[in-house]
């Protein structure tokens, strides 16, 4: 992994993050905040960048790259999404990291350290808190609708399976007379 410095004045970071959706509704001041307390980190494929088990304070944002995410060593997903976040469930909770996740190709991520909120105060800790904490809960509620979804389409699928023996019996019963 090779890891930048602090990303403060970075405008050509600032401009990609504002073409990023869950960036979209915050200012290049709120922005900045972040990127204060942020560094670009590459990665190289086959690098992990989150192990399961282990803990940590660092979430990451997808700026590029494909990253797998594996629970119990079973890849449970993908993705290349420009913004995506990643880490955050055990940044939240200080559990311990639910999912190893590794690139799949050259990966850039901004990475922002959550535990430097306890050393901010007044307006900075609010701004930095409010501008993690949104985009946290935009990500958890888009990962749950999706979740949620999938979890009917099972049940659907379940109930279907379940369903068919029985239709198969009153058929039978039916043509028996």
């Amino acid at each position: 992994m090779i890891e930048s410095n602090f990303l403060a004045d970075n405008e050509k970071i600032l401009r990609s993050l504002k073409r990023i959706p869950v960036f979209d509704p915050f200012g290049a001041k709120e922005l900045r905040r972040l990127l204060k307390r942020s560094k670009l980190h590459k990665y190289a494929r086959g690098e992990t960048i989150i192990r399961e088990g282990r803990t940590g304070s660092w979430v990451y944002f997808l700026v590029y790259g494909e990253v797998s995410i594996a629970r119990q060593g079973r890849v449970v997903t993908t993705t290349d999404r420009q913004g995506e976040l990643i880490g955050e469930m055990g940044a939240i909770d200080g559990a311990r990291r639910s999912a190893t996740v590794v690139a799949q190709k050259e990966t850039v991520c901004i990475a922002t350290d959550t535990k430097q909120i306890r050393r901010l105060t007044g307006y900075d800790r609010m701004a930095y808190s409010y501008i993690l904490y949104r985009v946290f809960a935009e990500a958890l509620a888009e990962r749950l609708r999706e979740t949620t979804r999938e979890l009917v389409e099972t049940r659907e699928r379940f109930s279907l399976t379940r369903l068919r023996p029985q239709r198969l019996i009153l058929g039978l019963r039916r043509l028996m007379g």
